[in-house]
């Protein structure tokens, strides 16, 4: 991303915003420190960029326009959500931010998303742009609003300060299911692996709604149950009850890639013991990337 592009035409929007979308996200999901939530300000920042792109002015960089506005919508989430800090440093220092070489790339490129979240918000963008997802220093000024030396200051800060975290212990503790999670989700995992969609059918809410994301949205029984259908004409897919980030959820597994983590994940929410709400992320594969995830030992 490191040279200007053409003005894309209005056929080509939707292509770009396809091919762009796991960059997108993952840069969204760094800068919040969730998969989950990083989704959400990603969709966002998509239907923004949809709306201004008919009144845009001729846009010389269509992904360095498209990370300006994912940057704003997650300064915008982050506001709402009170945590956000100085976005300016006190001073603009002249510091050169030095290029890493292959393995500092990787160590950053790896790190967990609660790091990220201990950075102040211009290090954590300007870190997660450059050593995450390969942007120039000029990319990075105009994305997030910063001059040349400011933008330098911050990537130092930000390098010198991750690789102070690597080197704390991380022995933070990893809650577990609850009692009543774990039935749930263990009832619905052990009949959807059985293919007993009938038995699943008569888990969910007559008012159920559902979100495939990146792919469509469905409302009330009759429309979810084809969702049941399709999974029923492939094989592609073992479930099992985990967590992701801490919540309850189902994590999916590639059944002929032993070994791999896994592929995708849904989340459920439940009202009265009945299936209420489905998130599955199993055409938004690129959303389980750095999330913290962990299968259900109980």
């Amino acid at each position: 991303m490191t040279s200007p592009h053409q003005a894309p035409a209005a056929t080509d929007v939707d292509a770009l915003l396809a091919a762009m979308r796991p960059r997108l996200h993952r840069y969204c999901a760094r800068m919040v420190g969730s998969v989950i939530d990083g989704e959400d300000v990603l969709q966002d920042a998509l239907i923004k960029a949809v709306e201004a792109f008919a009144s845009a002015a001729p846009i010389q960089n269509p992904q360095a326009w498209l990370f300006r506005i994912a940057h704003n919508t997650a300064l915008d989430f982050l506001r709402r959500r009170n945590r956000q800090e100085a976005l300016h440093a006190p001073e603009e220092v002249d510091m050169m931010a030095g290029e890493l070489d292959d393995l500092g790339r990787r160590e950053i490129a790896a790190t967990g998303l609660r790091t990220f979240m201990r950075l102040p918000v211009a290090q954590r963008s300007s870190v997660i742009l450059m050593d995450v997802l390969g942007c120039s220093l000029q990319e990075i000024c105009g994305i997030m609003d910063f001059s040349l030396p400011a933008v330098k200051a911050a990537l130092h800060r930000g390098r010198t300060q991750l690789r102070e975290f690597a080197s704390e212990p991380d022995d933070a503790p990893r809650p577990g299911l609850s009692p009543a999670d774990r039935i749930r989700l263990n009832a619905y995992v052990s009949r959807f692996n059985a293919r007993d969609f009938d038995a699943i059918r008569a888990m969910i809410a007559d008012d159920i709604r559902l979100e495939l994301v990146n792919r469509t949205r469905l409302n009330g029984k009759a429309e979810v149950s084809r969702y049941f259908g399709n999974y029923s004409k492939i094989d592609d897919w073992h479930l099992v009850t985990g967590q992701v980030e801490g919540r309850p959820a189902i994590l999916v597994f590639d059944p002929n890639a032993q070994g791999a983590p896994p592929r995708s994940f849904m989340l459920l929410d439940w009202s009265a013991d009945k299936v209420a709400t489905i998130r599955d992320f199993r055409h938004a594969s690129y959303a389980i990337d750095g999330a913290e995830w962990a299968v259900d030992r109980g």
